[in-house]
């Protein structure tokens, strides 16, 4: 069971505040859904939950530990967020496995099943500096499940996506949160986030603005 809890969370970057005393609480087994538009602190808060920025105020805490006390990172966490750094000279498989061997949570049947479940098949020698910007996008979020972590973040891992990409996303996110992943996405897609999401935060210029319990799925 994880439980992440966000208090009075604040970021500032050379003055400027993009984010504002958000609070929040989050528990497994559920699909969180940020919904916002471009600027709006989406990306910038899952980042201070997954810990790649501190903030300036507040807290996040997991389980009871806090991030940049307790903890540096989330203990069991996949990210996938903007523009995901992979090497040109490598396979999908290859750039997956060396990211596994960091961990070594992640055998080559994990990786298997996760580029299969996006999509991509395990077995293409394809380099990475080949790819489509659908199928790096698909490549990025095998890579945020491929070790089955206890928590998902997914920062619009729709875009450039065709309609069965999409339709392979939202199997992905319904198979983690089946399994008792927290997910936390963010989309443009309105439709698709309220369909997906149990719960919606609405963020504008940083601030919590609005919270929709949509109902278990």
């Amino acid at each position: 069971m994880t439980n992440i809890v966000i208090q009075n969370l604040s970021k500032t970057i050379k003055k400027n505040v993009v984010i504002q005393d958000i609070s929040m609480e989050l528990q497994s087994g559920t699909v969180y859904g940020f919904k916002g538009i471009n600027g709006s602190g989406k990306t910038m808060l899952m980042r201070l939950i997954c810990g790649l920025i501190r903030p300036t105020q507040g807290e996040v805490s997991i389980n009871g530990k806090v991030l940049g006390k307790d903890l540096s990172f989330p203990e069991s966490v996949g990210v996938f967020l903007e523009n995901p750094a992979f090497l040109g000279a490598y396979s999908g498989f290859q750039n997956l496995k060396l990211l596994a061997s960091i961990k070594s949570v992640a055998d080559d049947e994990a990786i298997r099943s996760a580029l299969s479940r996006v999509g991509l098949r395990p077995d293409d020698h394809k380099k990475y500096r080949k790819y489509s910007l659908g199928m790096k996008q698909r490549l990025g979020i095998a890579a945020a499940i491929m070790e089955r972590p206890d928590i998902v973040i997914l920062d619009e891992p729709t875009n450039s996506l065709d309609a069965d990409g999409v339709n392979l996303v939202k199997s992905v996110i319904k198979d983690e949160k089946k399994r008792g992943a927290l997910v936390i996405i963010s989309c443009h897609d309105a439709e698709l986030l309220q369909d997906l999401s149990d719960e919606t935060f609405l963020l504008e210029q940083g601030r919590l603005v609005g919270h929709i319990t949509e109902g278990t799925k």
